[in-house]
C-alpha cells in the first residue's frame, strides 16, 4: 500500500507542475474504478490481492498483494518453503534441483498444456510437480543434455521418505496383522467436498478393475486390503453375482491416479477368487449384506508386500459399534459431484461423522431401509460424502494409534444431499464370516481400541 501512496503523490506533484494534466473528478474516478475492476482484461488478483486498474482503460495495472504473496496477480506464495503430499499444489519459487543445478525455464508446450493458471502462465523456472511424479521437479542441464531431477524442497512436517518403496521386491516384507492400520503419512486435510489424497495416507486402498469383452480395462470399485491376499469390498460391485468371472478382474494396490501408472508404488494382481455374501439382497433397493471378499492370485508364491504405499487395515472387534458424532475417513476414486459423467482421476478423501441409527431411520432420512447390517455417516452441513465410483471403498476410524475398517462404502441417495447421508456396511458384524471364508485368525484388538 505504501508503494501505491507514493505513486499517487508523484502523479499529483506532476499535475501541479504541468497544469494541462488533469484527473477526472473524484466521483467519476470512483465510478470508473468500480466498473473497471468488474471487467478487467486479464484474470483477477489471487490470494486476497486488491486489483488496481489503469485509469483510462480496462487493463489490470497491478495487484496490491498481502504479506507472503507476490507476482502481478499475487500468485506466488513466497512463504512456500515445503510441500504437502506430492506437491501437486506447490506454487513456491524454489528453482534448484537436489544436485544443486539451476532449473531451466519450462518449455512453451509444457506451459500451454499444464501451466496456464501458474505464475505468469508458466514462464518461469520454478519447481513444479507436473505429470504426477512423486514430488516437485524441474529440467536441468547435465552433461550438455536436458534431464529432469527432483527439487531441493523438503516435505512439510518432520517426515522424510526415500524415493523408492521399502523394502524392495528383492527384500520382501509381507503385510502382517501387527502392522495393520498404521499409515505412512497423515491425511491431507486442509469424493465430494473432500480433498486430493495420497495413497501413503490410505495405503490399504485397493482399486478393482474389470476387463470388458473388448479387452478394455475399466475401473469398477474400491476396496480395502485386510491381509496380504485378501481385499474386502462391496457385493454390489459384482452385478453378475455367482456368475462373476474372476479372470476378468484385477486389483491394483498403491494407486494414486486412475489415469497414471507408477511402477514403483503400485502392485498389480490377478484375481483368484471372489466371494459374495450369501445373504446379499437388493430386492428392497438397500443392498443388504453388501460385502464381498476378493482373493489375490499370488505372484511368485506371495501376494501383497508391505511398503509405504501398501499396508493392510485393521478389522474391528466383533459387534463393535461406533459412537454417533465420531469422525471417520472415507476415500475413493469416485465422482466429485453428483451428476458428473466422469470420475475423479486421483484418490480423494473426506471426513464424515457417524450418525445414530435413530437419526438415519427417521422418515425424512431413509426410514426402514436401514437394517442392523448398516450405519450412516455424513457431515452436519452435508458438504462431504461418498459418491458413485467410491463403492466398496473404506470407511476407517482412528482408535489408539491405528485405523480400523468399520465400514464399506455401500449406497446413498445422491451425493452430499441434505438428509441423505452415505450408508455403509457394518464390518464388525461380519468378523466370523470373514474368518470362515479366508481362514484368517480371529480379530482381537483389545487395548488397541482404547481412545487416545
Amino acid at each position: 500500500m505504501d508503494i501505491f501512496v507514493v505513486l499517487m503523490w508523484s502523479l499529483i506533484a506532476l499535475t501541479e507542475a504541468r497544469p494541462e494534466w488533469s484527473f477526472p473528478a473524484a466521483s467519476s474516478y470512483s465510478s470508473s474504478y468500480s466498473s473497471s475492476t468488474e471487467t478487467l482484461v486479464g484474470s483477477e488478483c489471487l490470494n486476497g490481492g486488491m486489483a488496481v486498474p489503469a485509469l483510462y482503460s480496462r487493463e489490470l495495472l497491478f495487484c496490491l498483494c498481502p504479506d507472503g504473496f507476490t507476482g502481478k496477480r499475487c500468485e506466488t506464495d513466497t512463504s512456500a518453503a515445503c510441500f504437502e503430499g506430492r506437491g501437486l499444489y506447490y506454487k513456491g519459487t524454489v528453482a534448484r534441483s537436489e544436485s544443486g543445478l539451476p532449473c531451466q525455464e519450462w518449455d512453451p508446450d509444457t506451459r500451454r498444456h499444464y501451466m496456464a493458471s501458474d505464475i505468469n502462465e508458466g514462464r518461469h523456472n520454478y519447481c513444479r510437480n507436473l505429470l504426477y511424479k512423486r514430488r516437485p521437479w524441474c529440467y536441468v542441464r547435465k552433461n550438455q543434455e536436458l534431464v529432469w531431477e527432483y527439487c531441493d524442497i523438503p516435505r512439510c512436517g518432520s517426515e522424510t521418505y526415500p524415493d523408492n518403496p521399502v523394502p524392495t521386491r528383492s527384500e520382501p516384507n509381507p503385510v502382517v496383522a501387527p502392522s495393520c492400520g498404521i499409515r505412512t503419512r497423515g491425511r491431507m486435510m486442509k469424493i465430494v467436498g473432500g480433498t486430493v489424497s495420497t495413497v501413503e495416507a490410505q495405503p490399504w486402498m485397493a482399486a478393482l478393475f474389470w476387463r470388458s469383452k473388448t479387452k478394455e480395462r475399466v475401473f469398477r470399485c474400491g476396496g480395502s486390503l485386510i491381509s496380504p491376499c485378501w481385499v474386502l469390498t462391496a457385493a454390489h460391485c459384482f452385478p453378475d453375482g455367482s456368475q462373476t468371472k474372476e479372470r476378468r478382474f484385477s486389483v491394483v494396490l498403491g494407486k494414486n491416479a486412475l489415469n497414471k501408472t507408477d511402477l514403483e508404488m503400485e502392485q498389480n494382481f490377478r484375481v483368484e477368487k471372489i466371494i459374495l455374501h450369501e445373504a446379499f439382497d437388493n430386492n428392497d433397493g438397500n443392498f443388504n449384506n453388501d460385502i464381498a471378499l476378493v482373493k489375490l492370485k499370488p505372484r511368485g508364491g506371495r501376494c501383497a508386500e508391505e511398503s509405504r504405499s501398501v499396508k493392510s487395515v485393521c478389522l474391528p472387534p466383533m459387534n463393535q459399534n461406533l459412537q454417533p458424532g465420531l469422525n471417520c475417513e472415507i476415500s475413493g476414486y469416485g465422482k466429485e459431484k453428483h451428476g458428473l459423467w466422469y470420475r475423479s482421476q486421483v484418490l480423494r478423501e473426506a471426513v464424515v461423522q457417524v450418525l445414530s441409527d435413530e437419526t438415519c431411520r427417521r422418515d425424512d432420512h431413509y426410514g426402514d431401509l436401514i437394517t442392523e447390517n448398516m450405519f450412516c455417516a455424513g457431515r452436519p452441513d452435508w458438504s462431504q460424502d461418498a459418491c458413485e465410483g467410491d463403492s466398496g471403498g473404506p470407511l476407517v476410524c482412528e482408535m489408539g494409534d491405528r485405523l480400523f475398517l468399520f465400514g464399506v462404502i455401500s449406497w446413498g441417495d445422491g451425493c452430499a444431499q441434505e438428509n441423505r447421508p452415505g450408508v455403509y456396511t457394518k464390518v464388525s458384524i461380519y468378523n466370523q464370516w470373514i474368518q470362515n471364508k479366508t481362514g484368517l485368525p480371529s480379530v482381537t484388538a483389545g487395548s488397541l481400541l482404547a481412545p487416545k
